[in-house]
């Protein structure tokens, strides 16, 4: 193995369930290639997100910061010009940072127009683009997203015979019927169906490729990409042979209990109440759209495997480490839910692989760590990686080397959190809450999780007796929920109390300086009493400050005159 890691490459699902992968124990789908990937790696049992939906989710994996401190709380949030990136902090090390896929990011256009920024500039195109270089970004989900409503992969498909005005649409997510007739991917009905565009030409082999050409044209220079499918969002559909490989019979059970409706905590009832999870609790829903989402997935792993073989003959195993996540999971009718709108585990729990190829994680190859993760933890350990020092002041996150190299930090955290802005939601509005109001936020400690809400009770549940999270105790009042809701709320004050917005002095320069006798030195008196006071403490100024600047020393001279004058 390496002792050097050059490289990067970043591989990220859209709603892609951790226990959707074999290697995480789904007892129908197999993805042999991811497997073999954590086999050469650490495979992370407890990965948590940030936020349950993509934007939020995603800037936090790109910053390093929890959504309370990089702001972009759900989808069409900006991240705010100025907040540093992944590529931010490589791009000074020598490292070029690219993006292959999707980001879900929304480009702070006030911001930038107010600062003076041409969105078309180097600058610009970085700000609105997470701190990469856009390779191909592509969003999916065309023309909607927000982004490019004709992006490169359409030009593509009506280069390859499939025309129309938006192929996308047309032909990777639509399908045919019995009949002969053209149904849309976006009706979860036709899930069944096979996408109509042939499976070389559909979105995840595509992106496939354009990484591999990226990895082609790179040259020496050391890089971080970014491939970001945008598989196994929905639209639920996938071309064959994928179609036709699961049916109703591979679909795992569903997660879900009558009590669970029973006098639910209004927030849940409200978001049980939406189109998408009304219409995921109806019977065969499920059957009908869950075995297009395993085709999805496997189709991913088969790209993995296509992935890694060019990657092994051109001498990139070696030198590049690889991480393969997800921004979050999918309810798929689990406890009466569609999307990804709360905190149960399918939706919080992502998938995390790491493979690194230098000599000193040999030691954990192969292993499983069950130590707390957070999303935000990927960007310090890039930095990490890069060469780069720790910025504990910008970013929330560690680096994940240490368990890498089996040597687990004594002071590694006992909390995750994740937070959720449903100002966006339907629920909201049925429950007449104020925009402002509509946070959720989340603690769990590998057993316990509690959810704080503005405005109505908390809700708790107990992984070690309940891990299927049935039975909501956040109104219990046996002594033990009571306790272990004071503890958790209180550690999730601690963490709310935690300055993030200090980002521009390090810690270490404050801990490095004395400042108040600095201030002094520079010529700025404040507190003393008379010309003896001032010549006292001069005998303690350290001549490479500004005391020794002419100006300031004579000021002080004269203030002192002359008494207690450095030699």
């Amino acid at each position: 193995m390496s002792k050097r890691v050059k490289n990067i490459l970043f591989i990220m699902c859209d709603q892609l369930r951790a226990d959707y992968l074999s290697c995480y124990g789904h007892p129908r789908l197999m993805t042999p290639y991811l497997d073999r990937l954590a086999a050469r790696g650490v495979l992370f049992e407890r990965a948590y997100v940030q936020s349950p939906v993509c934007g939020p989710s995603r800037m936090s994996y790109y910053t390093g910061r929890y959504v309370q401190a990089h702001g972009a709380s759900w989808n069409f949030v900006p991240l705010k010009a100025g907040e540093m990136t992944i590529g931010d902090h490589l791009r000074p090390l020598g490292v070029r940072s690219v993006l292959v896929g999707k980001t879900h990011m929304r480009a702070d256009l006030a911001g930038m127009s107010r600062l003076g920024i041409d969105p078309d500039s180097t600058v610009g195109v970085r700000i609105g683009e997470c701190g990469f270089d856009p390779y191909e970004r592509d969003d999916g989900i065309h023309p909607y997203s927000g982004h490019d409503p004709d992006p490169a992969y359409n030009d593509y498909l009506r280069r390859n015979g499939c025309d129309g005005d938006n192929p996308w649409e047309a032909w990777a997510n639509t399908g045919t019927d019995s009949d002969g007739q053209a149904r849309s991917g976006w009706f979860l009905k036709y899930s069944r169906l096979p996408a109509r565009v042939p499976e070389q030409h559909s979105e995840t082999p595509y992106m496939t490729r354009r990484a591999m050409d990226f990895m082609r044209e790179a040259g020496d220079q050391p890089w971080c990409l970014h491939l970001s499918y945008i598989k196994p969002h929905w639209p639920y559909i996938v071309p064959e042979p994928y179609a036709s490989m699961y049916g109703p019979e591979d679909v795992a059970p569903v997660v879900r209990s009558e009590a669970e409706r029973q006098d639910p905590h209004p927030v849940y009832a409200a978001m049980m109440r939406h189109r998408v999870s009304r219409t995921f609790s109806q019977d065969g829903v499920r059957e009908a759209v869950i075995p297009a989402y395993m085709g999805l997935i496997k189709q991913i792993d088969d790209q993995m495997g296509v992935l890694f073989s060019f990657m092994e003959a051109a001498g990139l195993m070696d030198t590049t480490m690889i991480v393969f996540t997800s921004d979050h999971g999918d309810y798929l009718g689990d406890h009466w839910m569609g999307e990804k709108d709360l905190f149960h585990e399918p939706v919080i729990r992502v998938p995390l692989i790491v493979y690194d190829p230098d000599a000193r994680a040999d030691a954990t190859r192969g292993s499983r760590c069950t130590d707390l993760i957070e999303a935000v933890d990927i960007a310090p350990t890039f930095l990490d990686v890069c060469g780069g020092a720790p910025v504990p002041h910008v970013m929330d996150g560690r680096s994940l080397r240490p368990l890498l190299f089996g040597r687990r930090p004594a002071d590694w955290r006992r909390e995750v959190v994740c937070e959720y802005d449903y100002a966006f939601q339907d629920a909201r509005i049925e429950l007449g809450t104020a925009p402002r109001d509509a946070w959720m936020r989340m603690i769990f400690d590998g057993r316990w999780k509690y959810v704080l809400f503005e405005g109505y009770r908390p809700m708790l549940f107990d992984l070690a007796s309940d891990p299927d999270e049935f039975v909501d105790l956040g109104a219990s009042q046996a002594p033990e929920h009571e306790q272990a809701r004071r503890r958790l709320h209180e550690a999730l004050f601690r963490w709310a109390l935690r300055p993030r917005q200090r980002v521009t002095v390090p810690d270490a320069a404050i801990e490095s300086v004395e400042v108040q006798p600095r201030i002094s030195e520079g010529g700025i008196l404040i507190g003393y009493w008379d010309e003896d006071d001032l010549a006292r403490a001069r005998q303690s100024f350290k001549p490479r400050f500004s005391s020794t600047n002419p100006l300031v020393k004579s000021t002080l001279d004269r203030l002192t005159g002359k008494q207690g004058v450095p030699q």
